[in-house]
């Protein structure tokens, strides 16, 4: 009967070295595919980030070269015309162009902002420091 109490627990042992290796396989499995998700994490924010910065680049090169046109409209505007048909003209691009695309804080039209919510960088919420955590 001892014999049979031993040999039972021995096959369980077996099997429970047997599952603690088919475990730790699957842990390396999965400790693997994790840190190759953070890699792609990592790139990801990196690449949000430059496209952020261009982004914010040509949006103040866009209002400053519609400041620029505004400058030159005023000018424009000023200027003692020979035709009532060039000011007409004028005050008609004025209502089109420049009543609401010179508006403060308004982006631009020529920009999709269907997805805003999904690329906006205030929605965007990850702690840096897990970037830099050594692993054990």
């Amino acid at each position: 009967r001892i014999a049979q109490c031993f040999e039972a627990t021995r096959q369980r042992c077996c099997h429970l070295e047997q599952d603690g290796r088919r475990v730790r396989e699957q842990l390396a499995r999965v400790e693997a595919e994790r840190a190759a998700l953070e890699v792609k994490l990592k790139h990801a924010r990196n690449q949000v980030e430059v496209e952020m910065s261009k982004r914010h680049r040509a949006e103040a090169e866009l209002e400053k070269q519609e400041r620029k046109l505004q400058l030159v409209f005023e000018t424009l505007m000023r200027e003692p015309w020979g035709s009532g048909e060039q000011c007409s003209v004028l005050s008609a691009l004025a209502g089109r162009r420049f009543a609401a695309s010179l508006a403060p804080g308004r982006r631009s039209s020529a920009v999709d902002e269907s997805c805003q919510s999904l690329l906006s960088h205030s929605d965007i919420s990850y702690d840096r420091t897990e970037d830099d955590v050594v692993r054990s």
